[in-house]
């Protein structure tokens, strides 16, 4: 019997290595990421309480410490792609990258060089069960606070602080956009 799978659902289970593709600006290696969240299932309709909101948090590949999926955005792909394929790759998500949050100067710590970075927000809509990092890393769901707490990077973190201000202005807004009844 033979058995017709979809292509968008299989994954090459080997990560992109090499740094021969590298994008680099004066000097600086460029590397995208993302923040992935997620809403926990609750009767609530807003995310006033923060515990409702979790991110993802890999370990690092040396194992010291957690950070957000990141790795070089390479010439022959968009900074979106770079994101998606990096976080597909860390962290075994797949989902909606939203708008840049922003970018970052940084001296790596293992490299003593700068890098320049990108992030954006990614709604996760499907984990996997199996992806090319799998076995080098851990993936964690966390709240807000914890996630700022293990976070090794300063610019990670943010980044995460100006996700949330942009969830909470976004929701702000649309509370007030919605119309009032009055019950006489």
């Amino acid at each position: 019997m033979v058995t017709l799978m979809s292509q968008e659902n299989i994954v090459a289970l080997v990560s992109r290595t090499g740094r021969h593709l590298q994008r680099y600006n004066k000097g600086r290696r460029q590397v995208v990421g993302c923040i992935p969240y997620r809403y926990r299932i609750t009767n609530r309709t807003s995310i006033e309480d923060a515990g409702d909101l979790e991110v993802l948090v890999i370990s690092s590949q040396k194992g010291k410490g957690m950070l957000f999926p990141k790795g070089g955005w390479e010439t022959d792909e968009s900074k979106i792609e770079a994101a998606s394929r990096e976080t597909l790759e860390e962290a075994g998500v797949r989902g909606i990258i939203e708008s840049e949050l922003g970018q970052w100067s940084f001296k790596s710590k293992s490299h003593d060089t700068y890098y320049e970075g990108f992030m954006f927000p990614l709604l996760v809509q499907e984990q996997l069960d199996f992806w090319p990092e799998k076995n080098a890393r851990k993936r964690i769901w966390m709240s807000v606070q914890e996630a700022r707490e293990v976070c090794q990077h300063l610019w990670m973190k943010e980044a995460l602080d100006r996700f949330v201000s942009r969830l909470t202005s976004q929701q702000s807004a649309e509370e007030q956009a919605r119309p009032t009844c009055a019950i006489s």
